[in-house]
């Protein structure tokens, strides 16, 4: 076909071959290509935002445990649960002093997790990565997540940072 029969054909609306109008390609591109980057980084913010692997230790008959264990899921950690009737070896093992015990121990990256710390506090926890052995919540305060007791209203706690001293200092406040 020569030059000017492929013009030709291109010109008559009634040819079966249909031209692309180079002038329309360039808002397609673009839009194309932004919904591309958006993808990518709804994904890479996913990617980011899943938590590390946890394994809780409880007593099996703790309901408490049970709701923590459910707020962390629903915050992304894969939770690995170990039931035992008695924990405090595996709080002895870990570090959590006397003084800073609760009814379940969590271990994520080498840290403990000691208690119903709030699922945002160990994220803080694994991006700052502080040379700390873990983070505990004394006691069971109501209002923390898995004692949340209907109409009750909830106390503010701290959550302690644990170094390997065994000096506590405030993590966060609730």
């Amino acid at each position: 076909m020569t030059k000017r029969h492929k013009k030709a054909k291109a010109d008559n609306p009634e040819s079966k071959e249909t031209r692309v109008d180079r002038s329309q390609k360039g808002p397609w591109v673009l839009g194309l290509s932004l919904a591309v980057i958006a993808a990518v980084g709804v994904i890479a913010i996913d990617r980011d935002s899943v938590a590390a692997d946890m394994v809780v230790y409880k007593d099996p008959n703790c309901g408490c445990c049970g709701k923590w264990i459910e707020h962390m899921e629903k915050a992304g950690f894969d939770v690995e649960v170990r039931n035992q009737r008695d924990v405090n070896p595996i709080k002895t093992a870990q570090g959590v002093p006397r003084n800073m015990r609760s009814c379940h121990t969590a271990v994520v990256e080498g840290y403990f997790i000691e208690g119903h710390v709030p699922a945002q506090d160990v994220r803080n926890l694994l991006v700052r990565k502080p040379s700390i052995k873990g983070l505990a919540v004394p006691g069971m305060p109501v209002g923390s997540p898995g004692m949340e007791v209907p109409g009750r209203e909830p106390v503010k706690y701290t959550v302690y940072a644990i170094g390997s001293d065994g000096r506590r200092t405030s993590f966060a406040e609730h």
